[in-house]
């Protein structure tokens, strides 16, 4: 399972570097960050787990600042607010989805989760 995400006075843990994939090498679909080149089934475990926490955690990550940003956007001090179905229908989510979203985003910005791992606001 992947780590929690650190908050805003945690040390950050890098996890492995998403190694970058020439725009040739991105078009095959049978190739996946050079796993298909690795023959000893320990190393190709190694190094796919150490990309599925990287993922984890970009994932997460992502989530948060999506979080983050609907609330902002929803800021009801904003004279420019969206409304949940706005954010929503930007975001491709329902809007329950969005609003749970934007009190999850707020509860970041408060920094009201301290200490508690990923959250997934549904």
């Amino acid at each position: 399972m992947a780590e929690p995400t650190p908050r805003r006075n945690e040390p950050r843990l890098r996890p492995a570097p998403l190694l970058f994939e020439p725009a040739e090498a991105a078009s095959d679909p049978e190739h996946f960050f050079d796993l298909e080149s690795i023959d000893d089934p320990r190393a190709l475990l190694a190094r796919s787990t150490e990309l599925t926490l990287a993922f984890r955690a970009a994932a997460d990550r992502a989530l948060e600042f999506q979080a983050i940003a609907a609330a902002q956007l929803a800021d009801p001090r904003r004279f420019d607010r969206l409304t949940t179905a706005d954010i929503a229908e930007r975001a491709e989510w329902t809007e329950d989805y969005a609003k749970k979203m934007v009190e999850f985003g707020r509860d970041l910005l408060r920094g009201g989760i301290e200490g508690r791992g990923p959250v997934d606001p549904v």
